[in-house]
C-alpha cells in the first residue's frame, strides 16, 4: 500500500518504534499465594485457606455496611429522613402489603422504646399525616390522655370513661351486624351469628381469665364455653329463632348463670340445677367480680355514647381509671378492644383506620385468654383494612403475660410475628440482648437502637419486614406542640 501511494506522490508516515516499559515499571506485580520468598516479604510456609461466599444484594450490607437497604416507594406519610440513603422516608403500611416488592404481609405496627425517646410523637405524627390519605384514627383506650390535644385540634371531643361520668360502653353490643337481621335468610343469619358469638366468647374468655384464684388465673374450658354460648343465645333470643334479637350485657349474663332456667340446664347437659351451679361456680364468681368490682358501672350497661365514625379521630380516655391499678386498666382495654372490633365488622371497602393501642402491655398481663383476644385483633387487620398500632416499652413487656415457658408467654412472643413493621426507638444497652434474641437484630442494627437512637428524640430503626431503615422523624412546629407529653414536668420547672 505504501509503494502504491508513493507512485502517486504520497508518502505514509513511518510507524514509531514500540516502547517496551521496563519490567520494574509495572503497577501491580504478581505475588505467589504464600508471599515472595525473600527476607522481609512475609513468606509463609503454608497457603492461607480462602473461602468463597455468595450473597444477594439484601445480604451484602451485613459485610458491606455502606450499602444501604433497598429503598421503599415514596407513598404514604412522609415521616422524616432516611439517614442511610439521605432521602425522605415514607410510611404506607397497607400500600406495602399490596406491593410485592416490599417484604410485608400485614400492616400491623409495634412501636417499642424507652420513655422519652419519641414514641408518642412518632405515633401521633403518623396518625395525623395518614389522615391526608383517607385514614381515620381510633384510639381504643388513652390511659394518659395523650391524644386529647390532637382530638381537640381536629374539632373532636374525646370520650372519657370513669366512675361518675355518663359514658358507658357495652362490650356485648351487636354492632353493625344487627342491621337488617330480620330480613336475612337463615343461612346469612347463621353466618352473622357465628361472627358475633365468636367475638363475645373471646371477650368473656379474656375477662374470666383475667381473674385470679390465689396465684393462678381462673380457667375457661370447653364446658364453660358451651355454657356461656348457650346463655348468650337465650338472652338474645337467638336460641328461640327470634328474628329481632335483644342486646344483652355482662350483668344479664351473670344473673342467668346464677339463676339458670331449666331449659338452660338441660341444654348444657347437666343433671339438675345443683349440678349446674356447682360446676360453674368459678365462672360465675369471675363474672360477678366484673359486675361488682372496681369497674362496676362502666362496662355492664348499654352503650350511652354516639360515635361519629366519619370524624377524623375518635378517642376513649381511660385516665380516670389509673388509680384503680394496671389490672383494671387492662380489663378496660380488653372490653374496649372487643367493642371496637364489633363496630368494624361491617366496615365499607375503603374505610381504613389506624387503631392505636397504647400501653398494650397492661392487657397482655391479664393472662393467656387476654393475650388471645389481642392476638385475634392483629390477625383480622387484613380483613378489616385496619392498621393496628401497638405501643409498648421494650420487647420483654410481652414476656410479662405469664410465667416463663407458659402458653401466655408463647402466644405473646408470637404477637411480634403478627406485626411485620416494627419501630424501634432508643433503648438502654441492658435491653440489647432482648433486641437480638426476640427480634433477631444483628449487631449493627442493635447498636443503632442502643446507641444512635438514644442520642436524640424521634430517632428509630424502622424494621419493614427484614429490611432496616435508620429514620429520624421530623416534626412541624404545630405537630411539636400537639405531641408534647411533658406538660406536668414543664409546669413544675
Amino acid at each position: 500500500m505504501s509503494r502504491l501511494l508513493s507512485d502517486f506522490g504520497h508518502e505514509l508516515p513511518s510507524a514509531a518504534p514500540a516502547l517496551h516499559p521496563p519490567k520494574d515499571a509495572r503497577l501491580f506485580r504478581h505475588v505467589p499465594p504464600r508471599g515472595a520468598r525473600r527476607p522481609g516479604r512475609g513468606w509463609a510456609s503454608g497457603a492461607a485457606p480462602v473461602s468463597t461466599w455468595r450473597m444477594t444484594s439484601e445480604q451484602a450490607p451485613v459485610l458491606w455496611p455502606f450499602i444501604s437497604t433497598p429503598g421503599l416507594p415514596p407513598t404514604g406519610a412522609q415521616m422524616g429522613i432516611d439517614l442511610l440513603s439521605g432521602g425522605s422516608f415514607y410510611a404506607d403500611p397497607l400500600g406495602w402489603v399490596l406491593d410485592d416488592t416490599v417484604p410485608v404481609t400485614n400492616p400491623n405496627i409495634f412501636s417499642l422504646g424507652k420513655p422519652g425517646r419519641g414514641k408518642s410523637a412518632t405515633t401521633k405524627a403518623f396518625c395525623l399525616r395518614m389522615m391526608d390519605f383517607g385514614y381515620r384514627v381510633l384510639v381504643l383506650g388513652d390511659p394518659k390522655d395523650e391524644y386529647e390535644p390532637l382530638c381537640r385540634f381536629l374539632g373532636v371531643e374525646p370520650f372519657a370513661i370513669g366512675h361518675g361520668l355518663p359514658a358507658r360502653i357495652n362490650p356485648l353490643a351487636f354492632g353493625p351486624l344487627i342491621t337488617g337481621w330480620d330480613q336475612l335468610s337463615a343461612e346469612a343469619a347463621q353466618g352473622r351469628a357465628a361472627i358475633v358469638f365468636a367475638r363475645w366468647l373471646t371477650l368473656v374468655r379474656g375477662l374470666v381469665g383475667s381473674q385470679r384464684i390465689g396465684d393462678r388465673r381462673v380457667p375457661f374450658g370447653p364446658t364453660d364455653e358451651v355454657v356461656v354460648k348457650a346463655a348468650l343465645a337465650h338472652l338474645t333470643g337467638y336460641a328461640h329463632g327470634n328474628t329481632r334479637l335483644r342486646e344483652t350485657t355482662i350483668p344479664h349474663l351473670w344473673r342467668l348463670l346464677d339463676a339458670p332456667t331449666s331449659e338452660l340446664v338441660a341444654q348444657c347437659r347437666y343433671a339438675d340445677e345443683r349440678h349446674f351451679l356447682d360446676d360453674t361456680r368459678m365462672l360465675r364468681d369471675a363474672l360477678g367480680q366484673l359486675v361488682s368490682g372496681a369497674l362496676a358501672g362502666l362496662f355492664d350497661d348499654h352503650t350511652t355514647i354516639q360515635v361519629d365514625w366519619a370524624a377524623p379521630i375518635q378517642s376513649l380516655s381511660l385516665s380516670r381509671l389509673e388509680p384503680l391499678g394496671d389490672e383494671a386498666v387492662g380489663i378496660a382495654l380488653t372490653c374496649l378492644n372487643s367493642w371496637g372490633r364489633g363496630m368494624r365488622e361491617l366496615a365499607a371497602p375503603g374505610d381504613v383506620r389506624v387503631v392505636v393501642r397504647d400501653e398494650s402491655w397492661k392487657q397482655l398481663r391479664l393472662g393467656p385468654e387476654a393475650v388471645k383476644s389481642f392476638d385475634a385483633d392483629l390477625r383480622l387487620s387484613r380483613r378489616d383494612g385496619d392498621v393496628q398500632f401497638a405501643i409498648a416499652h421494650k420487647p420483654s413487656d410481652l414476656l410479662s403475660a405469664g410465667d416463663s415457658g407458659s402458653q401466655a408467654v408463647a402466644i405473646a412472643k408470637d404477637l411480634l410475628h403478627l406485626a411485620d413493621i416494627k419501630i424501634l426507638h432508643g433503648q438502654d444497652r441492658a435491653v440489647a440482648a432482648e433486641l437480638e434474641t426476640m427480634l433477631g437484630l444483628g449487631p449493627i442494627a442493635r447498636d443503632l437502637v442502643t446507641g444512635w437512637a438514644m442520642q436524640g428524640k424521634g430517632r428509630a430503626l424502622w424494621c419493614v419486614g427484614d429490611q432496616h431503615y435508620k429514620v429520624a422523624t421530623v416534626l412541624h412546629p404545630i405537630e411539636r406542640n400537639l405531641t408534647f407529653t411533658n406538660q406536668a414536668l414543664a409546669a413544675a420547672g
